[in-house]
């Protein structure tokens, strides 16, 4: 057990679309992620996807709509719906994703998750 400094832990990268594992909980792995710019359109079968804005603003696009989130504020992407975060300025966000699951929600395009 022990205090984990999310800005510090950000301050270890500076790449977009990078997501690092900071802590485990439960099942579950918590990361930290740079985003600018366009993610691809994707969804996970079988998991919920829950996205918190730590600092900046991102917009989360489905399919008919988009909805913009802001420093403080937390998106959850229900399992099958399909979306893709953006972000015009650079954007930092918490994410809380099971352990394994692919960013991309498909393991042959997901970006690797080291732990820092």
């Amino acid at each position: 057990m022990k205090t984990i400094n999310l800005a510090e832990k950000l301050e270890q990268f500076t790449t977009h679309w990078d997501p690092h594992v900071v802590a485990d909980y439960n099942d579950n792995e918590v990361l930290v992620v740079r985003f600018q710019g366009e993610f691809p359109f994707h969804l996970h079968e079988t998991t919920d996807d829950l996205f918190l804005v730590l600092e900046g603003e991102m917009v989360m696009d489905l399919e008919n709509s988009s909805h913009p989130v802001k420093a403080g504020e937390l998106f959850v992407v229900p399992k099958g719906v399909t979306h893709r975060p953006r972000a015009e300025q650079e954007c930092k966000v918490l994410l809380i994703e099971p352990k394994g699951e692919p960013n991309t929600g498909d393991a042959t395009t997901a970006a690797p998750k080291p732990r820092i």
